[in-house]
């Protein structure tokens, strides 16, 4: 199977957070965290659509003038998501800047930003010929755990404790198509942008009998056939990848909870992993994880791979210990015949 997503951490372990994924064959990614982002390419930084921020810590969100400076001027929606407060902190942003000039882009950009909330979320639009002013009061809506839907691609967060409110992610595509280039040459057909449509209208979970049109170019006609019909020969349909991301947050019943619930299953999780477990008193009193809390939680909820990242300063040179001390847990709380660590 090949995958969708390509998830990517934008620095190094020492570095600020922030995970990039670009979706495959598709011009868009999403992004959870706004660290520093300058030395993602611009051109990545624009196919950003969403943007995920687990709080507003300087060292999770300062990337969000860079993605503000460079999405300026062009005709973009850009949606954001934070936890409480997200909708005053974005605003002080805006607020930093002189926007007589706004109105004078020849394309618009509009920001949708959502706080979440445990039970509800508050969204608000911004739009840049409007000097970013808002023009409405929030929206307020019911969340239950899903942030971002559409037809392939689930997005879900859930409220940590790390001393104020932090969101982890998880996304989920719904089901993998995988096409069988054997079958399509069989049939006499050529890849193109025509599948995009056609699994598009596998994950809008189409009527299996209803025509489908498959448009190649303009000098052959297009061909039509039955939606179920053609899946059966040129489809194999297999369970979606699932990529979590979890980061500042303490090592309580609480937390431990709620983050195996968030990442359970993930093809691959990304966690951090901030002390060594012989600092687990500070890791304590400043609500991080340690390498062996990181790995006992991702062995816990059976995720399929690791990525540890986030670690401190202190640490520096000592990158492979951290990575070992979390490798060992992972492994040793997989084994459901084993006591944990």
């Amino acid at each position: 199977m090949r995958p969708s997503f390509h998830p990517r951490l934008i620095n190094g372990p020492f570095d600020d957070p922030g995970l990039f994924i670009p979706f495959q064959f598709q011009n868009r990614a999403v992004i959870f965290d706004l660290g520093d982002i300058s030395c993602l390419a611009a051109k990545d930084t624009l196919k950003i659509s969403h943007a995920f921020v687990s709080h507003t810590h300087m060292d999770h969100f300062i990337g969000f003038d860079r993605l503000l400076r460079l999405s300026l001027g062009r005709e973009k929606n850009l949606s954001l998501y934070g936890p409480p407060g997200f909708l005053k902190n974005v605003e002080g942003k805006l607020a930093g800047y002189t926007w007589n000039l706004a109105d004078k882009y020849n394309y618009p950009l509009s920001l949708q930003i959502t706080e979440v909330h445990p039970q509800y979320t508050l969204c608000r639009s911004y739009r840049c010929r409007d000097r970013f002013m808002p023009v409405q009061d929030p929206v307020n809506q019911p969340f239950s755990g899903i942030l971002h839907a559409e037809p392939a691609v689930i997005i879900s967060a859930a409220i940590f404790d790390h001393r104020i409110p932090c969101l982890g992610f998880s996304i989920k595509e719904r089901f993998h198509v995988n096409i069988i280039k054997d079958s399509l040459k069989a049939l006499g057909l050529a890849p193109g942008p025509w599948l995009t449509e056609f699994k598009q209208a596998l994950y809008s979970l189409a009527d299996p009998a209803s025509k489908f049109e498959a448009k190649f170019d303009r000098q052959k006609p297009a061909r039509h056939f039955i939606l179920g019909e053609l899946a059966e020969n040129i489809a194999r349909i297999t369970p979606g990848q699932k990529i979590s991301y979890i980061t500042d947050v303490r090592y309580s019943p609480s937390n431990r909870q709620r983050i195996v619930a968030l990442v359970k299953g993930s093809d691959h999780l990304f966690i951090e992993a901030a002390f060594l477990d012989q600092d687990r008193e500070i890791a304590e009193r400043k609500h991080h994880l340690t390498a062996r809390q990181a790995g006992r939680l991702a062995g816990k909820a059976q995720v399929k791979q690791m990525t540890v990242f986030h670690f401190s300063p202190r640490y520096t040179g000592m990158d492979e210990q951290l990575r070992e001390e979390a490798r060992a847990a992972f492994e040793h709380c997989r084994r459901p015949e084993k006591r944990p660590v």
